[in-house]
């Protein structure tokens, strides 16, 4: 009897010393998956009190104290969290140390002009705050994450930052043959190209076009330069009006030569690169080749040719 009577005391003692550690993997009370925005620099006591609020876990004093006995000791990381139902203060805790934050991403196509970039920002519901349409060329493309709650102004200043670092690193590394004079330049006749050819292939190319028009004071006739002050870089959606291709308003490069006032777009760093890296031509000319792509030409005459050569491949799809 006296062996059974120690016996159920050991037994009472060790569930007593293990009842902790069953509590720390019991599951939790969400219902449901749930997400929760960990701040920068918490602590695991703040981290508690946000875990209690959002109905994550049941006592926050405990959840602390737990994570001293139990936990690895790791910094909670911020972000946001996606917390699956029913989970652990142990599963909770591990996820705030080791786990990966949920990422939202915003994107910036290369060659989106700012304004429409405004028009993304703003329709992200989880941004917070308004902010100006950035300066037009000042954003370089790429996708950025950003938490919920974050300011629009605060993600605007990521992406200026990338393309400021961007553009430095390339015009430390541009090649003789660049002729654009300054980063500004750069990021002009950057733009041009990025609207001009939708093939990575061709970007060099078509940047020594622009480049051997710019040397002999040939004007750049860019299309897209001449749409960018009617949409603010937005499709047109129809031809350009004659009257459109003589209006001289600083942008219209068929009227003045040299590079118009300012980018039209926010080219990306395939674009700007060519820039600072034409490729080595003789060609003056190009026009569409029906592919998507251009056909180039280092005289008059064979330009019109090709553009003869344009006008049947349209005639015959019914475009004219």
């Amino acid at each position: 009897m006296r062996k059974v009577l120690i016996g159920g005391v050991a037994a009472l003692l060790l569930l007593a010393a293990a009842s902790p550690f069953i509590l720390w993997h019991v599951p939790g009370p969400l219902t449901r998956e749930t997400s929760v925005q960990i701040p920068e620099g918490v602590s695991v006591a703040g981290a508690a009190r946000l875990l209690k609020k959002a109905g994550a876990i049941r006592n926050p004093v405990l959840f602390r104290r737990f994570s001293r006995y139990f936990g690895s000791g790791d910094p909670i990381k911020a972000g946001e969290f996606a917390l699956p139902r029913h989970a652990s203060a142990a599963t909770i805790l591990d996820m705030l140390q080791h786990g990966k934050p949920i990422q939202r991403l915003i994107t910036v196509p290369e060659g989106m002009p700012s304004i429409m970039v405004h028009e993304r920002l703003m329709a992200e519901p989880l941004l917070t705050g308004p902010v100006d349409v950035p300066a037009e060329g000042s954003i370089l493309p790429d996708s950025y994450s950003f938490e919920r709650g974050e300011t629009r102004a605060a993600v605007v200043k990521r992406m200026q930052s990338a393309m400021a670092r961007t553009l430095a690193k390339l015009w430390a590394a541009r090649k003789p043959t660049a002729v654009v004079k300054s980063p500004q330049d750069a990021i002009i006749l950057a733009s041009i190209v990025e609207k001009e050819t939708g093939k990575p292939a061709e970007r060099r190319m078509v940047a020594g076009v622009y480049g051997n028009r710019l040397r002999i004071g040939m004007a750049l006739q860019a299309d897209p330069t001449v749409i960018y002050p009617i949409t603010k870089g937005k499709p047109l959606g129809r031809r350009i009006l004659k009257s459109e291709l003589l209006a001289d308003n600083g942008y219209n490069t068929y009227v003045r030569p040299g590079l118009p006032d300012g980018p039209i777009a926010n080219p990306g760093r395939a674009s700007i690169a060519a820039v600072l890296d034409p490729a080595p031509t003789k060609a003056l000319y190009f026009v569409a080749d029906g592919t998507g792509g251009h056909v180039f030409a280092d005289t008059l005459a064979q330009h019109q040719a090709n553009v003869f050569k344009w006008y049947e491949i349209r005639r015959k799809r019914g475009e004219m």
